[in-house]
C-alpha cells in the first residue's frame, strides 16, 4: 500500500513496515507543512494494528530532515510569557513520535541539523551511514534546542556530552554520534538501506502489542525508581499472556525443537523468523 495524500513525504507500506521517505526539497525543511502531516501521519499511527514498525529515511541523498523553519521565530518578543504547563507543538510532535505503539527506526545518511537530531533520538533506534554528520547549533543562533534536544540529550549522552554537542555546535560524526550515544551503530553506507530493512521486517513478524509493551516497560526505566520500574516490568508480562499470542508461539518454538542442544546452538536465531501468526 503506498500512501499519497502527503506533500513533504510519502509512505509505502508493506508486511507490517511503514517507511517514510522526506522529500520536502530543498533540504527538507521542517516546515509548518511538515510539522502539521507529521502530526496527522502519528495521530493515524496511535490506532493502527497492522503497521508495527515506521522506518524514517530520506530522498535527498545529503538531508535527512533540516533544521525548522527559522521564519517561525523570527519577530520581536517585548517580554517572556508566563511558564507553560504544556508542551510546545514540536515537543509534542517529537513526544508523540518516541510514544507511538509502534517500533520507530531512523535511517540516517547525510546531514541532521537542529530538529534533525532531536527526531532521530525521538525514535526507538536510529542508524547511521559512516557520512553521517549530526549537529545541534541553536546556541550560535542565541537560542537552544527546544524540540526535546536539550532534555532528551542529557539523557542519552549525560551532562557533560550534551554540553559539548549543544554549546560546541559542530559537526557531529557518526563514529563520535556512536560512541556518545546519539545513535544505535554506523553502518556502511552500502549495506545502511538493506540493514535496516531487514531488522524493520524481523521486528514487524512479533507481535505488535509485544512491541508495544515493552516500548511502555521500557520507559518505565527513565521516571521511575528501580524498583517501581520492576513492577512495572511484571504488570506488562502480564498483559502479554493474556493474550493467547504468547502461548501459541511458545508452543510452535518448542514443536521446532527447542529446549535441545543443536537447535539452541545453531537454529534458534533463525527459527524466531517463522513465528509468525
Amino acid at each position: 500500500m503506498t500512501e499519497t495524500n502527503y506533500s513533504t513525504f510519502k509512505i509505502d507500506a508493506d508486511v507490517g513496515v511503514a517507511t517514510i521517505t522526506f522529500n520536502n526539497p530543498p533540504i527538507n525543511l521542517v516546515s509548518p507543512a511538515m510539522i502539521s502531516e507529521l502530526t496527522r501521519l502519528f495521530d493515524e499511527m496511535k490506532g493502527n494494528k497492522e503497521i508495527r514498525v515506521l522506518v524514517f529515511q530520506s530522498a535527498n541523498p545529503d538531508f535527512f530532515i533540516g533544521h525548522a523553519d527559522l521564519n517561525l521565530f523570527l519577530g520581536a518578543r517585548n517580554s517572556v510569557p508566563a511558564k507553560s504547563t504544556a508542551l510546545n507543538p514540536l515537543q509534542t510532535l517529537l513526544e508523540t513520535l518516541r510514544t507511538l505503539p509502534q517500533a520507530t527506526i531512523g535511517m540516517l545518511d547525510g546531514r541532521a541539523v537542529g530538529i534533525g537530531p532531536e527526531f532521530l533520538t525521538s525514535c526507538d533506534m536510529a542508524f547511521a551511514s559512516e557520512r553521517s554528520v549530526m549537529m545541534q547549533f541553536e546556541v550560535a543562533m542565541g537560542v537552544l534546542p527546544g524540540a526535546t534536544g536539550s532534555q532528551r540529550l542529557p539523557r542519552l549522552l549525560g551532562r557533560m556530552r550534551a554540553l559539548e554537542v549543544i554549546l560546541g555546535c559542530d559537526e557531529i560524526t557518526a563514529d563520535v554520534a556512536e560512541r556518545y550515544g546519539m545513535i544505535n551503530r554506523v553502518v556502511p553506507q552500502a549495506e545502511l538501506a538493506e540493514f535496516v530493512s531487514r531488522l524493520a521486517r524481523r521486528i514487524a513478524s512479533f507481535p505488535g502489542y509485544a512491541i508495544t509493551l515493552n516500548k511502555v516497560a521500557v520507559d518505565a526505566a527513565d521516571h521511575l525508581p528501580i524498583h517501581e520500574g520492576l513492577l512495572e516490568e511484571t504488570h506488562t508480562l502480564n498483559q502479554t499472556l493474556v493474550s493467547g499470542e504468547a502461548q501459541r508461539r511458545m508452543k510452535a518454538f518448542l514443536d521446532m525443537g527447542a529446549q535441545t542442544i543443536e537447535f539452541e546452538k545453531r537454529h534458534f536465531a533463525a527459527a524466531l523468523d517463522k513465528l509468525q501468526a
